[in-house]
């Protein structure tokens, strides 16, 4: 079975989560995104630190996605430099891993 991952990203605004949410499903890049309302985001950028107001996406995805979901994040996200980290989910529930292969896309 193919591997499933998650990808996080976050976002300054709604608007912003709910078309980069949008986007990923529709294309079939993702199965499922979940878009937590605002959280609290202290980071260091440009030698100074933040203090942040942002909105996490949690999108779910197969791993030979990966390189679409990151392309299309970066192409509606409005940050310099957004954040994309992925985490491997082989050890998850083989049904629902099923349902995310059977939600996404296979191939180019």
């Amino acid at each position: 079975m193919e591997s499933i991952i998650l990808v996080l990203t976050t976002t300054n605004s709604e608007e912003l989560a709910v078309k980069i949410a949008e986007t990923l499903v529709q294309r079939g890049f993702a199965a499922c995104v979940n878009i937590i309302k605002k959280i609290r985001s202290i980071y260091r950028f440009k030698g100074e630190v933040w203090d942040d107001e942002e909105y996490l996406l949690i999108i779910k995805t197969r791993e030979s996605l990966k390189d679409e979901v990151e392309k299309a994040i970066k192409e509606i996200h409005t940050y310099e430099l957004p954040e994309i980290l992925v985490v491997n989910l082989s050890d998850s529930e083989k049904k629902f891993q099923q349902w995310i292969l059977d939600c996404t896309v296979s191939h180019f």
